[in-house]
């Protein structure tokens, strides 16, 4: 099939090199000549897991291009997706200009039947909108769907390419059609195709981020009782994990949820319930205790060294939101520096991926180590932030003899609290005992 995908962000450019792996001739479009550039020769703008075989794979096999043409992505695709940004607003709902601004155009521009396909996170009616704003100029026939992404960062191939369940709102038999014969590829282990109308369908994806988002918040405040109450969060979250109406996934206590979904998308379902004057609560208690629980540890630091931070030294491990991503947005290691650089405190940091995006974000405030062992050179204590794998199992020697104070603050649970009493470190983690505190 003859695919477009119009913007070639997180979610565009997974979605068009996944689809050309399957065989599809796709074009994708940007505005960002440069950009289109480098991804004509090759160069993956952001960092994927295994995206850039399958991108580097499907250039050479001439199924996968690029272009800054929208004219050329409208002729070309059967199927026009739209993967373009929604940012936050100010008062929290999802910007929508670059969805319709593109969508005025596809109105006065396409020639024949088309496909049109909200890929990206979008409020409850944008289809709708989308279908009114075409209308207006279009001569041909065509189809509005929403086909919302499940896509977690650092998972993003496995997740598109073995789908749990795909969702398509649509009203249209023939749109439907088109959908069920792009995507029977990549559901042929019997994971559903999930047909529902097209409002459904938009908050579908709210509602599942949302979800999840209260239960990691849910589980942060079990955590923060824990510790006033004695007990080990990770005894707590093993009981509840093995009841399967809990489940054991997103149960990991921590600094909080970042990124560009989570916080976004709880905002914008609170947002457009405020809408139509009716308030979640919920989503109000998790915006609320998950601002909080990004610097959860910053009074522990504090009490630490005798409220006195000025002048100290900290070592960072871990700034990206999560590992297997540089993506920065939302990050709780933001919030922590933030409030950290405001005490004083000198900051050196590492992070296997995000360094560059940070860097442009603080510039000179922070010194940037090209190691983590380098980070903690004559560092006052350790920070994590991020759970990267290569932290799970530092060398505990190297950790003491690089450290002035061997102390741990563990944003992440990351090491047994019975091996870090053992080795002599103090150590602060979140919902368990302190040791040697």
């Amino acid at each position: 099939m003859k695919i477009s995908v119009i913007g070639t962000g997180y979610v565009g450019l997974v979605t068009g090199t996944c689809l050309a792996e399957t065989g599809n001739e796709v074009v994708c479009v940007d505005i960002d000549k440069a950009k289109v550039e480098k991804m004509r020769n090759g160069e993956v703008p952001i960092y994927e897991p295994h995206l850039d075989v399958l991108f580097e794979r499907n250039i050479k096999a001439n199924r996968l291009k690029f272009t800054t043409n929208l004219d050329e992505g409208l002729d070309h695709g059967e199927i026009i997706f739209l993967a373009l940004p929604t940012p936050e607003d100010e008062d929290g709902s999802a910007d929508l200009s670059y969805v319709l601004n593109v969508s005025e155009e596809i109105g006065k521009k396409i020639k024949e039947y088309k496909v049109i396909v909200d890929k990206s996170t979008v409020p409850v009616g944008t289809a709708e909108k989308v279908r009114t704003i075409i209308a207006k100029n279009a001569t041909c026939e065509f189809d509005v769907i929403s086909n919302p992404e499940f896509l977690r960062e650092g998972f993003a191939v496995d997740d598109f390419m073995k789908p749990e369940r795909i969702i398509v709102g649509s009203s249209s038999e023939r749109a439907t059609a088109q959908m069920k014969k792009l995507y029977s590829p990549f559901v042929r282990s019997g994971n559903p195709i999930i047909v529902m109308d097209e409002k459904s369908a938009e908050l579908t994806k709210y509602a599942s981020n949302s979800f999840l988002a209260a239960k990691i918040t849910f589980m942060n405040e079990i955590a923060n009782y824990c510790e006033k109450v004695g007990a080990d969060v990770d005894m707590v979250r093993a009981g509840m994990g093995t009841d399967s109406r809990i489940g054991r996934r997103f149960l990991f206590p921590g600094i909080g949820y970042g990124g560009s979904c989570f916080p976004k998308d709880v905002k914008a379902l609170k947002k457009a319930g405020k809408d139509e004057n009716y308030d979640f609560k919920i989503l109000n208690s998790v915006i609320e205790v998950n601002a909080a629980q990004k610097t959860i540890l910053l009074p522990k630091i504090e009490a630490y060294f005798n409220n006195n931070l000025k002048g100290k030294t900290i070592a960072i491990w871990g700034l990206a939101f999560k590992p297997e991503t540089d993506d920065i947005r939302e990050a709780p290691s933001i919030d922590m520096m933030e409030a950290l650089l405001k005490k004083e405190v000198n900051l050196q940091v590492f992070d296997p991926e995000a360094m560059q995006n940070i860097e442009k974000r603080f510039g000179n405030k922070l010194k940037y180590a090209t190691a983590m062992y380098e980070a903690l050179e004559e560092a006052d204590a350790l920070l994590i932030c991020t759970e990267w794998s290569i932290f799970r199992t530092p060398d505990y020697k190297k950790l003491k003899d690089l450290l002035k104070n061997p102390v741990i603050f563990d944003g992440r649970n990351l090491y047994n609290v019975n091996d870090m009493e053992t080795e002599g470190f103090t150590y602060v983690s979140v919902g368990r005992k302190a040791v040697n505190l």
